[in-house]
């Protein structure tokens, strides 16, 4: 049988598929390794796939490159995440346009609790350097288990990343090329930092350049794996607005940081805030009230309860899961069931109705008592 990470590989590398497709090829299929297994079936199986998405699966090169590219990541100590695994960001997951494979240098879990993504513009000013550093101090004190991601680029990118490691906070970053460069080289030695408290994340395959267009698509990554973006600075156009419209429509919450109608990088904060596309905020205590992140939310009280006398075999099997494996998001929940999501979603509205489970921010479900 197929390698499951190589047939990953292999479909983003078939030309004409692109991500959403290959995703929802995985989805209806259960796997990647189900795709090409089952290619010469997929009209019958799947009514909306044409033969030409047969043809384009036909590409035994693609299998020899996705070799070649597991083999370099093992080699390198990189983690090559398909969407079948328990490591890939499950929130990311949810949405239809997420990367079929990621690699990821680091050891950080991209599955935490609280995750935050702090973006804004490359020509941060005093402004927004300040509100960096002393936000991030502010938030690791209120909520110290929290996930700060960015991109690794110039201004508010790399304040928000060092401010995070200055306060012993797990940071990722997010990468427009391959894991065999690092963009801007100024940046390598922080780069290097957050590998041990956090890590480098990206979709792309080693050689690939930044090109612009690589980082507008990974700003879906940047808003899809957190709970919430926060844009510090940005005019009124760049790669900030289109992170936080992503967000938008994610059905994520965000948030930014107002300033006066006249500075330049701004604009795009206030406008954001005016469109009723992010709530404003001022400090990091905004944002954890908001968010319900204070740290006693992290253990919630138990109720009390007929001790399961009354669940089904199926809801049995969900709270068995949560004892052992503690807190767990609902595509994690999916995988360990073995239950599709639309089975499993009003299984645990049952079980939050008879007081059994907890549902958190972020889709993260908690069982009481």
């Amino acid at each position: 049988m197929t390698n499951e990470k190589i047939a990953s590989i292999a479909l983003t590398l078939c030309e004409g598929i692109g991500h959403i497709n290959a995703k929802r090829l995985i989805d209806e299929m259960g796997s990647a390794t189900a795709v090409f297994e089952n290619r010469l079936q997929l009209p019958d199986l799947l009514p909306e796939v044409h033969q030409r998405v047969v043809d384009l699966l036909d590409c035994p090169d693609a299998f020899k490159r996705a070799e070649q590219e597991l083999a370099f990541c093992e080699k390198n100590s990189i983690h090559c995440l398909t969407l079948k695994d328990e490591a890939y960001p499950s929130r990311l997951r949810e949405c239809e346009d997420a990367p079929v494979v990621l690699f990821f240098k680091g050891e950080a879990d991209l599955n935490k609790l609280h995750v935050l993504s702090m973006v804004g513009t490359r020509r941060a000013t005093e402004y927004g350097k300040e509100f960096c550093a002393s936000f991030v101090k502010d938030l690791a004190a209120l909520c110290p288990d929290v996930l700060i991601v960015s991109g690794l680029a110039y201004g508010i990118d790399i304040h928000s990343h060092r401010a995070a490691l200055a306060n012993g906070l797990t940071t990722i970053a997010v990468l427009a090329h391959g894991l065999d460069r690092i963009y801007p080289p100024s940046h390598r030695q922080t780069a290097v930092n957050m590998l041990n408290n956090g890590g480098l994340l990206t979709e792309y395959l080693p050689g690939t350049n930044p090109d612009s267009f690589n980082f507008v698509a990974r700003n879906r990554i940047v808003a899809g794996m957190a709970d919430a973006t926060l844009v510090v600075e940005s005019a009124s156009k760049g790669g900030s607005l289109i992170t936080a419209e992503l967000a938008n429509i994610y059905n994520r919450d965000c948030f930014a940081v107002p300033g006066r109608i006249n500075d330049e990088f701004s604009k795009g904060c206030n406008q954001l805030i005016r469109d009723n596309k992010a709530s404003l905020i001022t400090q990091a205590e905004d944002l954890v009230n908001v968010m319900g992140w204070q740290q006693k939310d992290a253990k919630p009280e138990a109720i009390q309860r007929n001790l399961f006398v009354d669940l089904t075999p199926e809801e049995t099997l969900i709270v068995k899961i949560l004892k052992e494996r503690g807190d767990l998001h609902m595509n994690n929940l999916t995988v360990e069931a073995n239950l599709p999501i639309f089975k499993l979603t009003p299984i645990l509205f049952s079980l939050e109705m008879k007081g059994v489970v907890k549902a958190l921010v972020g889709g993260v479900y908690h069982l009481l008592g």
